[in-house]
């Protein structure tokens, strides 16, 4: 007996490495090099063609003029965001993570990498999970973008609603379970765009980034988009439980007025759906619109906009401007939650579940401002604009804002503080010193 069960647990490990071990002995390690020496590829694209999935691709220091499409389980490691560079002069995109013409393609990292020059992303993921790009600086992208028709040619079609600033400096469309960490994009058309054209885009992590300079867009956006699959009938995929972690946005969305925010949730078609955001432990500073920006657009049918359940906690908010067009604000903003009433033809923006814990707010005419039919809760934020308003509610639902610090002890209804304006709205107790 003791002789057949060892048999068995050999025939069994047999059979696992029959099964699997042509994948394990696949996966393997190659180089590139811009001479094409000592066994290495001279492009990347050769070797991403080269590699099987799950193979680690070494990318040594240099100037690489391509666009590389990715459509399989890769490693790419450059040697650092300021020696090993993808030049995509002329070219669609620096990177681009094929998911939509791959389904089921997960597990690809783009690490130490500088992705320059592209007419559209620097960076682009469609339908892809497990995506990981770290360490790398996105600059000077979006070039095909005419500011003066706001309009981008020869944009993809499965981008749909991409025309105004040609995808922004790293977007990732409909992707799942990926972290977007420590990399630095700047002077592109904006930051960072999470959007669902070509599937739902849920459960991502945008942590440690710095988008800065980013003139015709925010620095973070994320809006809910057209479908772009014809089955869907236009109705978006939607966008779920992403989290916005630590991030520095600065300087973004200045050169047009109303051009970009710190970070925007946003729904503008049909059915439009945002849920479950995190943006915590954030720095918006000196952007274009406001630093935190939920806008609900009127969208001329049913369903209706959603944004809903979203957490605002321990950002850093200071020297924005004001929100624009239907979501206008009277002056500079630090938090702007719009959502547009019903209309004879449009269903009214749902802004549910709206938290705001924690924050610093100062160097605003308007630390927060509500505009929209739903309850919002705002709670141990330190609203220091002295002489200045520190809550302006001016839409139909309830602002409870308890347990704030509105610049000094006296609370707000004292000049020497921050005041608070709108009849829905609760403010006592208040914090007498800054939490």
């Amino acid at each position: 007996m003791k002789s057949t069960l060892g048999s068995s647990k050999l025939l069994f490990a047999a059979v696992l490495l029959l099964a699997f071990g042509s994948q394990f002995s696949a996966a393997k390690t190659l180089c590139v090099n811009p001479g094409g020496t000592k066994g290495c590829y001279s492009s990347i694209g050769a070797a991403v063609t080269a590699a099987t999935a799950g193979s680690t691709i070494n990318v040594a220091a240099g100037t690489y003029k391509e666009d590389v499409v990715i459509p399989k389980s890769l490693y790419l490691i450059g040697a650092g965001s300021k020696t090993t560079i993808v030049d995509a002069t002329g070219l669609s995109n620096a990177f681009y993570v094929d998911g939509l013409d791959n389904p089921k393609l997960s597990g690809v990292t783009i690490q130490g990498f500088k992705a320059e020059n592209a007419n559209f992303e620097g960076i682009y993921a469609t339908a892809v999970s497990d995506l990981n790009i770290y360490n790398n600086l996105v600059t000077n992208n979006d070039l095909s973008l005419d500011t003066k028709n706001s309009t981008c040619p020869g944009l993809p079609a499965w981008e749909t609603s991409e025309g105004l600033d040609c995808g922004e400096g790293i977007h990732i469309d409909g992707t799942s379970y990926s972290t977007v960490a420590n990399n630095v994009s700047e002077g592109n058309a904006g930051g960072i765009l999470v959007a669902d054209d070509t599937g739902r885009s849920e459960y991502n992590v945008i942590s440690g980034n710095t988008f800065k300079d980013n003139l015709y867009d925010c620095g973070m956006t994320q809006p809910s988009h057209p479908a772009y699959q014809s089955s869907r009938k236009g109705l978006p995929w939607g966008i779920y439980y992403n989290t916005f972690y630590g991030n520095i946005s600065t300087g973004n969305g200045t050169a047009l007025a109303g051009a970009g925010s710190g970070i925007l949730l946003a729904g503008f078609v049909p059915g439009a759906i945002v849920e479950g955001t995190q943006i915590i432990n954030n720095t918006f500073t000196n952007n274009g619109l406001p630093g935190v920006v939920f806008h609900g657009h009127s969208n001329g049918g049913k369903p209706g906009v959603n944004l809903e359940n979203t957490v605002v906690v321990g950002n850093t908010i200071s020297g924005n401007g004001a929100d624009t067009g239907d979501a206008e604000t009277p002056g500079t903003t630090g938090i702007n939650a719009f959502g547009a009433a019903a209309t004879s033809t449009a269903a009214a923006a749902v802004l549910t579940g709206i938290q705001i814990y924690q924050n610093t707010i100062t160097n605003e005419a308007y630390a927060i401002v509500a505009n929209n039919a739903d309850r919002t809760v705002a709670h141990l934020n330190n609203l220091d604009n002295t002489g200045k308003v520190g809550l302006d509610n001016t839409g139909t639902g309830s602002v409870d804002a308890t347990q704030n610090y509105w610049g000094c002890a006296q609370g707000p209804t004292n000049a020497a503080c921050s005041s608070a304006k709108g009849p829905k709205s609760t403010v006592d107790p208040f914090l007498t010193s800054k939490e």
